[in-house]
């Protein structure tokens, strides 16, 4: 992989973003794999927030990293995924943050609450955080802060990019286009460290697992053997829905969520050859919750986790990586 260094201004041209808002980014011209559907762990204690997994890129393409539970860097902050977003012919990543509000995330449905705006996973409330019980996995453990509200998800698609061919057209809202003047926190050391371990992993390579990772999520970070590590679902077996996960005994021996099948999805991932739609926003711009989410509390669009595709593994890529000044007010993540 090849590796260069270009102005802040020239990469915010790149990004659609402003110099003040460029980070570090990839760029790749082989769109990233659809993400797999995978069973949420169970939450290991309570204080811990849901960040999904997702593709990121290495020297030899694209690799998973798995979806794990993440104790915040302090009370009051939400997780905002990275994503991948296609302008004029790359697929950049735009890296995910810790801030009082849920950002823009191009649109990418990761189920277990993040459904492509928002987050409908729970809420702060008096500096304890509060749990939906529909979305999340408590398996036996006793989580006392909870609420149940059933959410509706209408993006039911396995994308993993936004823009171009085959990604997803959504754009900033003006809440999300607010919150971009938040500030903003890096993934924790242990997020960091749970990509670097990924990265190290040969199965977790798109080349050879194929889009069906043998380790999808983990409920804790750097945790990638033994109990709480789930496997990628398979096409025709079932698999949870983000808005009833599988063996999910809310708060310990309360309510038990059901367990559906995977849905059908007409979306199709674009891969190969970057695609001449629309252009959208690569910045991390910021953004409120959905409707009752954030830091109100209750509903959002119906978590669903994505379904799996047999997809083959990317091709060879050209790939640049370009380092840009950090955001105003936000420190540098590392993905």
């Amino acid at each position: 992989m090849r590796f260069i260094r270009i102005s802040s201004l020239l990469l915010a041209a790149l990004a659609g973003a402003s110099a003040a808002s460029a980070q570090v980014v990839v760029s790749i011209t082989v769109a990233p794999p659809v993400l797999p559907v995978y069973v949420q762990p169970a939450i290991p204690a309570p204080g811990y927030i849901w960040t999904p997994g997702y593709w990121a890129y290495g020297d030899d393409g694209y690799y998973w990293v798995p979806g794990t539970w993440v104790q915040p860097p302090t009370v009051g902050v939400l997780w905002t995924p990275g994503y991948w977003g296609w302008n004029n012919g790359v697929y950049a990543w735009n890296a995910g943050y810790w801030g009082p509000r849920i950002g823009y995330y191009g649109g990418i449905n990761y189920g277990y609450g993040y459904v492509g705006t928002g987050y409908a996973g729970g809420y702060w409330n008096g500096g304890v955080f509060s749990y939906n019980r529909t979305v999340n996995n408590f398996g036996g453990v006793t989580i006392t802060n909870t609420y149940n509200k059933t959410v509706i998800n209408n993006n039911v698609t396995q994308v993993s990019f936004n823009g171009g061919t085959g990604g997803t057209a959504a754009k900033p809202t003006p809440q999300e286009l607010a919150a971009a003047k938040d500030p903003h926190t890096a993934p924790t050391t242990l997020q960091t460290q749970h990509q670097t371990t990924a990265s190290t992993n040969k199965a977790l390579l798109a080349s050879v697992n194929h889009g069906s990772p043998a380790v999808a999520a983990t409920s804790k970070p750097g945790q990638f053997t033994g109990q709480g590590v789930v496997g990628a679902k398979t096409l025709g077996s079932k698999a949870a829905t983000g808005n009833s996960p599988a063996g999910g005994n809310a708060a310990g021996a309360a309510a038990k969520g059901t367990t559906g099948t995977v849905n059908t999805f007409s979306a199709k991932q674009a891969t190969g050859t970057p695609g001449t739609g629309t252009t959208s926003k690569l910045t991390n711009p910021g953004g409120a919750g959905p409707a009752g989410a954030g830091l109100s509390g209750g509903a959002g669009p119906n978590a669903v986790g994505p379904k799996p595709a047999n997809i083959a593994g990317p091709k060879t890529a050209t790939a640049t990586m370009a380092k840009g000044a950090p955001a105003k007010g936000q420190k540098n993540p590392v993905h």
